[in-house]
């Protein structure tokens, strides 16, 4: 109940676009302080690398899902977090990430779909990115500086969600893992070998998945 009463204060838009920008602070920590923070997996574990399964139950199961993965990117201190970076195989991912105006997001997307963006919308950040499955890499990758993200909410209303600048490819990003793709499957081979050479030279922050 206290994961429906939560949910339903973040309120929608006239344009059915959520707002997650209100009493973050209050929903990150309930969320947080009901889970259990996980491991995450990285690169090479198989969970990564192929597209997740619809959420067809929206229940309780879910409502934990959902404060374990604000529990566990808190932890590893990431801004957003996909279901199977914590090894589970459904469209969920969470997010608590500022955009380029310094405004927070905090927010949970289920079977989010990411919306084709006309042309003239299509304004490149080439800012580098990094990922908590590629622990201590980063590379520079073109993103649209706009993201609209369609999907359902904890009890399977649908919801919209859009952001601008980092929020935008937090979105991207985030949507991409459930569908199999890591942000170093979108580079040239030389510029993920680097990626993986840099995760290889480094030492995660946080308990990760060894690959067996």
């Amino acid at each position: 109940m206290a994961q429906q009463e939560t949910d339903e204060q973040i309120g929608e838009l006239n344009d059915g676009f959520v707002v997650d920008t209100e009493d973050c602070e209050e929903r990150e920590l309930a969320h947080r302080e009901r889970g259990t923070s996980r491991p995450i997996t990285v690169v090479g574990n198989p969970v990564l690398h192929r597209e997740c399964k619809d959420v067809t139950e929206f229940g309780d199961e879910l409502a934990q899902l959902i404060d374990d993965m604000f529990a566990s990117q808190k932890t590893a201190e990431g801004v957003g977090l996909a279901a199977n970076q914590i090894g589970v195989d459904q469209k969920v991912f969470v997010y608590d990430c500022m955009d380029d105006e310094g405004v927070r997001h905090v927010g949970h997307v289920i079977n989010p779909v990411l919306q084709e963006l006309p042309a003239d919308r299509r304004v490149l950040d080439e800012s580098n990115e990094g990922c908590l499955s590629v622990p201590t890499a980063y590379a520079e990758l073109a993103r649209p500086d706009y993201a609209e993200v369609h999907g359902q909410d904890s009890q399977g209303n649908p919801i919209k969600v859009r952001g601008t600048g980092y929020f935008a490819r937090c979105l991207q990003h985030e949507t991409d893992h459930l569908y199999g793709f890591l942000y170093i499957d979108k580079l040239s081979k030389r510029d993920r070998k680097d990626a993986l050479r840099q995760m290889a030279e480094g030492t995660p922050r946080y308990p990760v998945v060894a690959n067996d």
